[in-house]
C-alpha cells in the first residue's frame, strides 16, 4: 500500500507537527498519564525516533491496545518471540500487554503515528454481553500478539485508512471527534474480529510463562536498581532459581537480568545527567544514586553504552541546550 492512500498525508501532518512541534519520544509517548482519561481513553501522536536515544523506544506493555502506521523509514517492532518489519504506509496492530520495543532499521530515519486505546471506550467497563461476544475473543485469542498490515490484503487498506483518519481528526480534535472516533473503532473492531478464526472457541487467557515473569522481574529492577541488588534478588522476586530467571530473560529480551540491571542504572542516570537543577552533583554522586558504588565501573559502562563518558555527556547537553524528551528514551 503506498502512503499516499492513507487520508493522513504526511504533507498535512507534518504541517501540523512544525506548527507545534509535538514528535514523540517514549518517555511522553509511553507515559501511563498519557493514554487518554478514564472517559476517553484514546490517544493519537506522532512519533519521531531520531529523537529518541538510539532511535529505540524500550521495552514497555500496556492494558491499551496500540496501533502505528509508519511514515518515513522502517519500524522494527520486537515481542517476546518475533520480530516485524514495519515499511512505510503499513501498519502494525499491537494486542493488549504484549510486551514489545520499537527502533528504527539500522538506526535511519524513522517517524510513525500511534493510536493507543482501551477497548473499554467501546465495551464500557462493567461487564456486558457485547464484552462477552466481541470483546472477549480478541482478548483471549493466543495467537494474537501482534497483526501486520502489510497491504497484501485488500481489507488491510481499509483498515489503515479507518485508523489514519481516526488519528487524524484525533491531532486536529475536531468537534464531535470523541464520538466519530468511537464509531470508526467500532467498524474497526467489527472488522478485525470478522478476520480471526470464527471456529475457534475462545480459551481462558493465556500468557507465556516468560514474559510474565520477565515483566514482574523488569518491575522489580525498576522500583530497586539503586539498592545493590544480586541476581538471587532478582530471582527470589519471580520465584525461579537463578539460572530460569536467566533463561527466562534470555528467552525473552535476549539479555541476561544483570545487563537489563546495568543498561536500566545507566539510563536512570541520563536523566540525572540531563536535570540542571542536579548539575552541581558529582559524576561518583550520580552513580551511586543510580546503585553503582564504584565510579569507575560505572564510567566504563556508560561509554560502553553511550559511546561518552558521563562527563562528556553531561556537558554536550547542557551546551546544545538538547531537551529532556528528545534524548532519553533507551531500549529497555
Amino acid at each position: 500500500m503506498g502512503k499516499s492512500q492513507l487520508p493522513l498525508s504526511t504533507t498535512d501532518t507534518n504541517e501540523q507537527m512544525n506548527a507545534v512541534d509535538s514528535a514523540e519520544t517514549y518517555e511522553n509517548l509511553y507515559s501511563k498519564s498519557d493514554y487518554g482519561t478514564l472517559d476517553y481513553p484514546v490517544n493519537a501522536r506522532y512519533c519521531d525516533l531520531q529523537k529518541s536515544y538510539m532511535n529505540w523506544v524500550r521495552w514497555h506493555w500496556h492494558e491499551e491496545m496500540e496501533i502505528l502506521i509508519v511514515d518515513q523509514g522502517i519500524a522494527e517492532v520486537s515481542t517476546d518471540n518475533a520480530t516485524y518489519l514495519i515499511k512505510p504506509g503499513q501498519g502494525l496492530i499491537i494486542n493488549q500487554n504484549v510486551m514489545h520495543c520499537i527502533h528504527s532499521k539500522e538506526q535511519n530515519i524513522c517517524t510513525f503515528h500511534s493510536l493507543v486505546f482501551h477497548p473499554d471506550f467501546i465495551f464500557g467497563h462493567k461487564s456486558s454481553h457485547l464484552q462477552t461476544q466481541y470483546l472477549l475473543p480478541i482478548q483471549n485469542y493466543q495467537l494474537f500478539k501482534i497483526f501486520c498490515l502489510d497491504g497484501s490484503e485488500s481489507w488491510h487498506n481499509t483498515m489503515l485508512q479507518t485508523i489514519s483518519e481516526v488519528i487524524r481528526i484525533n491531532l486536529k480534535k475536531i468537534y464531535g471527534y470523541e464520538i466519530v472516533t468511537k464509531g470508526h473503532l467500532c467498524h474497526f473492531w467489527a472488522e478485525l474480529l470478522y478476520r480471526l478464526p470464527q471456529d475457534e472457541t475462545p480459551d481462558a487467557p493465556r500468557v507465556c510463562p516468560d514474559e510474565l515473569r520477565v515483566k514482574e522481574a523488569m518491575l522489580f529492577i525498576r522500583t530497586h536498581h539503586a539498592e545493590p541488588l544480586t541476581l538471587q534478588e532478582i530471582a527470589d522476586s519471580i520465584h525461579v532459581s537463578k539460572s530460569e530467571c536467566c533463561r527466562c530473560f534470555a528467552r525473552t529480551l535476549q539479555m541476561s537480568p544483570f545487563e537489563y540491571l546495568m543498561k536500566y542504572r545507566i539510563y536512570e542516570s541520563t536523566k540525572k545527567l540531563m536535570d540542571s537543577k542536579q548539575n552541581s552533583e558529582s559524576i561518583a554522586d550520580v552513580a551511586l544514586s543510580v546503585g553503582f558504588n564504584n565510579t569507575s565501573y560505572f564510567n566504563k559502562l556508560f561509554k560502553k553504552f553511550l559511546g561518552c563518558t558521563p562527563t562528556h555527556y553531561r556537558a554536550h547537553k547542557v551546551l546544545h541546550h538538547e531537551t529532556e524528551r528528545g534524548t532519553l528514551s533507551y531500549f529497555l
